[in-house]
C-alpha cells in the first residue's frame, strides 16, 4: 500500500547534517518503493525559502499537495543551550502544512528540543512517529502533564541506537524500537586498497594526531589524510618531514566522505566528530582505529595503526567485518523497518465506516446523557427517583447511570424506569489500577482496583460497552498514554465532551484524539446535581440493545449545553453538606433511642 508520509527535521536543508543524511536516505528508498514523501525543514537558502512559500501558497489557496522538500522558514540554532523559539510565521507555515495536506503518517526527527519537530509532534492531527538520534539533543525532562500530552499524540517511539533509547526514556518513557542508522551501501563500498589512513580532525584531537604522525614516521610507504568534517574545525599543522605523505582535506557531506574513505586501511574517528562518518567508513570496508583508552593514552592509536600497516591479513579481516556490520544498517533495512512501523501505526486507526442504509433510520431522534451519578456514588446526593423525573422533565430520551464503583444505583434506576418513556442504560464508573473506565449495559457490579485489561474483560463478559470517560482530564484518575494506546482497540466509545471539565482544552484534546483514530464519540454531563443533568448530550436514533446503541452513535451529534462550573460545584458542595448533616442527625437520633 502506497503511503503519503511527512518527514520533519529541525536541521537546515542548506547545510550538511547527520540527521538530514539519515532522513534523505530513508526518503529516497521509501520513494523508490512507491510512497509519497514530503520533507518539512528550515533552510538558509533564499531559493529554498522562495520555493517553500510558493508551495505553501498553492496548498493554502488551491489545495495542491506538497512535494519534495519544503522549506518552512529560516534556520535557527537547535541545541540544549538555545532558548530561541520558533518564529510565529514558521509555526503558521507548519500548521498549514500539517492541517491542509492529507498525510497518512507524520514522522518527526529529534523532537526533544524546541524546534519544528517538537511543534510537529505537539500539533500533528495525523498518526505520528518520533525518532531520536542523539542523547545530546534530548533537552530536559518536561513536566508530567506536558509529557503525557505529547506521549498521547505519538504512536511509535524509535531511536537510532540503544544508548539513545536509554537517554530518551528519561524524557519520553515508553516502548522504543531501534532503527538502523541508514547508510548508502552503493556510495560507500569497498575499493582497491591503498596504503593510507584517515584521521578525523578536531582541535581536541591533537594528542592522537601527534601519535599518528609518529607512527607514520616509522611507515615510509604509508600516507595519512587529516579529514576536516566541519568547516569550523581549524587547520592542523603538519610537520615538514611528513609533508607530501600527510595532507589535510575537507569533506562536509556524504559524497565527500566517500571520496576520502575509498580504499583507506583505517579510520581514526574523533571523539566528538561526525555522527555518521564511522558508519560510512564501515560500509566502505574501512575499520575503525579506536582502541579502548585511546583518548587518555593516545600512543595506543599509533600502535593500532602500525599493526594494521604491518599485517595485511588482519587488515582484510577487519575490513570484511566492518562491511558486514554496516550491511545491517543500510537504508534498505531502514526502509523495511519503517514500513513495518508505519503499518503497525496505521492499524491503530479504525477504518472509516462505509456509508450504507441506516437500519435505524425510521427511529425517532432522542437526546441521551451518557454519564451521570446518583446518591449511590460517594460524592453525590441525588435520589434516583428525582433524577429520573428531572431527566424526563427536561426532554431526555435516554440516560446512563454510572455511579462510582457501585452498581446499585443503576439497578434501582432500571426498576423505577419501567413503564416510562425514558431509556435507562445501567452502567458503572470503575476505578482501575490505571484510571477510570465506564461499563454500559452491565448486569452486575464490577469490583474496583483491577487492571485496565481485566476491567475491560469483565465488561465484555457481560456483553457491555466499554466507554472511556474524560480521557485527558488530568484532575481525574485517567490512563497514562501507554495504557491508552495499548487498549485503544478495545474502547467502544470515547468521551469527547464532558460538561464538568474545568478546562475546555481537555475536551478539545479528546475530540482531536477521537478524530485521529476514527473512534466512536460519546458525551455526558458527569452530573452530580440535578441542575447539571443534560449539560453534555448526544442526539441519536432511539435504540434498544447495545448493538443498536453503537450503530446509532456512529451518526450521533454531540450537543453541548454547558452551565457555570462554579454554580454546579457549589450546588454539589451544598448537597453534600446537607446529606452529611442528615446522616449526623440520624445517628444522634438512633443513639438517643
Amino acid at each position: 500500500m502506497s503511503l503519503r508520509i511527512c518527514m520533519v527535521t529541525p536541521f537546515t536543508l542548506s547545510q550538511p547534517h547527520a540527521v538530514n543524511d539519515h532522513v534523505a536516505g530513508a526518503v529516497e528508498e521509501l520513494r523508490r518503493r512507491g510512497h509519497e514523501v514530503v520533507v518539512l525543514a528550515p533552510s538558509g537558502r533564499a531559493t529554498d525559502l522562495a520555493a517553500g512559500r510558493r508551495s505553501l501558497r498553492r496548498l493554502g489557496r488551491q489545495g495542491t499537495p506538497l512535494e519534495g522538500s519544503v522549506a518552512l522558514g529560516p534556520a535557527l540554532p537547535v541545541s540544549r543551550r538555545s532558548s530561541l523559539g520558533v518564529p510565529i510565521g514558521v509555526q503558521s507555515n507548519l500548521e498549514l502544512a500539517l492541517t491542509r495536506d492529507r498525510f497518512d503518517v507524520v514522522h518527526v526527527h529529534e523532537p526533544g528540543l524546541p524546534s519544528l519537530s517538537y511543534l510537529a509532534l505537539r500539533d500533528a492531527r495525523r498518526l505520528a512517529v518520533a525518532t531520536f538520534h542523539s542523547p545530546e539533543r534530548l533537552g530536559y525532562p518536561p513536566g508530567r502533564k506536558q509529557r503525557e500530552r505529547l506521549l498521547a499524540r505519538v504512536d511509535a517511539l524509535t531511536a537510532t541506537s540503544k544508548e539513545t533509547v536509554e537517554a530518551a526514556r528519561t524524557r519520553f518513557p515508553g516502548d522504543y524500537r531501534v532503527l538502523p542508522r541508514g547508510v548508502d551501501l552503493a556510495l560507500f563500498r569497498p575499493a582497491t586498497a591503498r596504503r593510507r589512513f584517515v584521521l578525523e580532525w578536531r582541535v581536541e584531537e591533537m594528542p592522537r594526531l601527534r601519535a599518528a604522525f609518529r607512527a607514520l614516521g616509522a611507515l615510509p610507504q604509508w600516507e595519512l589524510v587529516v579529514l576536516r568534517t566541519t568547516s569550523l574545525s581549524g587547520r592542523p599543522y603538519v610537520p615538514r618531514a611528513l609533508r607530501g605523505r600527510a595532507t589535510v582535506r575537507t569533506a562536509l557531506d556524504a559524497r565527500g566522505h566517500a571520496v576520502e574513505l575509498a580504499g583507506a586501511a583505517g579510520l581514526v574517528p574523533a571523539a566528538r566528530g561526525s555522527e555518521r562518518l564511522a558508519l560510512e567508513a564501515a560500509a566502505a570496508g574501512v575499520p575503525l582505529v579506536d582502541p579502548p583508552g585511546a583518548y587518555d593514552q593516545p600512543e595506543l592509536v599509533g600502535a593500532a595503526l602500525a599493526r594494521l600497516a604491518e599485517d595485511e591479513r588482519w587488515r582484510e579481516e577487519r575490513a570484511a567485518g566492518a562491511r558486514r556490520e554496516a550491511e545491517r544498517e543500510s537504508f534498505e533495512r531502514l526502509a523495511d523497518e519503517l514500513e513495518r512501523i508505519y503499518g503497525a501505526v496505521l492499524r491503530k486507526r479504525r477504518a472509516p465506516m462505509v456509508p450504507i442504509s441506516d437500519p435505524l433510520a425510521d427511529r425517532p431522534l432522542v437526546l441521551a446523557d451518557l454519564h451521570m451519578h446518583t446518591e449511590h456514588s460517594h460524592d453525590c446526593a441525588v435520589p434516583v427517583a428525582d433524577l429520573l423525573d428531572h431527566a424526563e422533565r427536561i426532554g431526555l430520551g435516554a440516560i446512563a447511570i454510572t455511579d462510582h464503583n457501585v452498581f446499585a444505583g443503576a439497578q434501582e434506576a432500571v426498576e423505577l424506569a419501567r413503564g416510562r418513556a425514558l431509556t435507562v442504560i445501567p452502567g458503572e464508573e470503575v476505578k482501575t489500577e490505571a484510571g477510570e473506565v465506564i461499563g454500559l449495559f452491565l448486569r452486575e457490579e464490577i469490583p474496583r482496583g483491577l487492571s485496565m485489561g481485566d476491567t475491560i474483560a469483565a465488561i465484555r463478559e457481560q456483553g457491555g460497552v466499554v466507554y472511556l470517560p474524560h480521557p485527558f482530564d488530568r484532575l481525574h484518575t485517567i490512563p497514562d498514554a501507554s495504557t491508552l494506546h495499548r487498549h485503544l482497540a478495545e474502547i467502544d466509545v470515547f468521551e469527547v465532551y464532558n460538561a464538568r471539565l474545568l478546562f475546555e482544552g481537555m475536551n478539545d484534546e479528546a475530540l482531536r484524539f477521537a478524530r485521529k483514530y476514527n473512534l466512536t464519540m460519546g458525551a455526558g454531563s458527569d452530573a452530580h446535581v440535578l441542575q447539571g443533568v443534560g449539560t453534555g448530550l448526544v442526539r441519536l436514533r432511539a435504540f434498544e440493545t447495545p448493538e443498536e446503541f453503537l450503530i446509532s452513535l456512529r451518526s450521533a451529534e454531540i450537543v453541548r449545553r454547558p452551565k457555570s462550573l462554579l454554580y454546579l460545584q457549589g450546588l454539589k458542595w451544598a448537597a453534600g453538606i446537607r446529606a452529611s448533616r442528615r446522616e449526623s442527625l440520624r445517628k444522634m437520633s438512633s443513639v438517643n433511642r
